[in-house]
């Protein structure tokens, strides 16, 4: 393999960690770099189904209490505007695209963060009143609005690392897949199985885990701390 080709390709900034956690070793590094590309196309499966139950579960629970339309200013759920901003484009998208401006549709277009904006605590009324609903009745009881936002932050940090191709090799992805696994299962039993039955990413994680750092990447096991700037 021509190494400066696919450096020139990835670009010196965007493979400059690689080399660095490699110690300059470039086919060290390009085997990082490779190994990042699986861990993040394994971690699509568990994202995808969390981020889909998660809104459809946000959607029915507030539609029943308040009306399919609950994300309209005129229903004075939403309290961030940043939500508005984005109801707003989805609805613009829909009619540029010529599609119908569905409850559905609006809903299926709000991005990842509108609905971990949902579990901010200027939500904690709305939580307490009817948001609560969204745990099925296989949950642990009392799950609280701090339970899904401590778990949802980081989460929708690391899933926007991955559709941006960042690296991820450094943070501790075996906890972080335990939570997107658990939240799923709060959510939706059927959904958890679903999703066990298609997940890669107990195959794909070293069984060594990763370590990184001085150049190093040595064998340690999965319940052991990622370094290098852990997360």
């Amino acid at each position: 393999m021509n190494h400066a080709n696919l450096e020139q390709a990835l670009s010196l900034e965007r493979f400059g960690r690689y080399l660095a956690w490699a110690a300059g070793d470039r086919a060290r590094a390009i085997n990082l770099y490779g190994l990042n590309t699986r861990l993040s196309e394994s971690l699509y499966t568990p994202l995808q189904t969390l981020e889909v139950a998660l809104r459809n579960r946000i959607h029915t629970v507030l539609t029943a209490a308040n009306g399919e339309d609950w994300y309209s200013e005129a229903a004075g759920l939403l309290l961030n505007a940043r939500q508005f901003e984005q109801v707003t484009e989805a609805i613009e998208e829909l009619t540029k695209a010529g599609k119908p401006v569905t409850a559905g549709a609006v809903v299926a277009s709000l991005t990842f963060s509108f609905w971990t904006t949902m579990f901010n605590k200027d939500y904690e009324i709305l939580w307490q009143q009817t948001l609560h609903k969204i745990s099925d009745t296989a949950a642990p009881s009392g799950l609280k609005r701090k339970d899904f936002s401590k778990r949802l932050t980081p989460v929708r940090i690391l899933r926007n690392r991955i559709a941006h191709h960042e690296p991820i090799l450094s943070w501790n992805l075996p906890k972080h897949h335990r939570h997107i696994m658990e939240l799923i299962e709060w959510l939706s039993p059927p959904a958890q199985h679903w999703c066990r039955t298609h997940d890669r990413f107990p195959q794909v994680y070293p069984n060594e885990g990763i370590v990184l750092g001085q150049g190093q990447l040595a064998n340690v096991s999965n319940s052991s701390p990622v370094r290098e700037v852990p997360q």
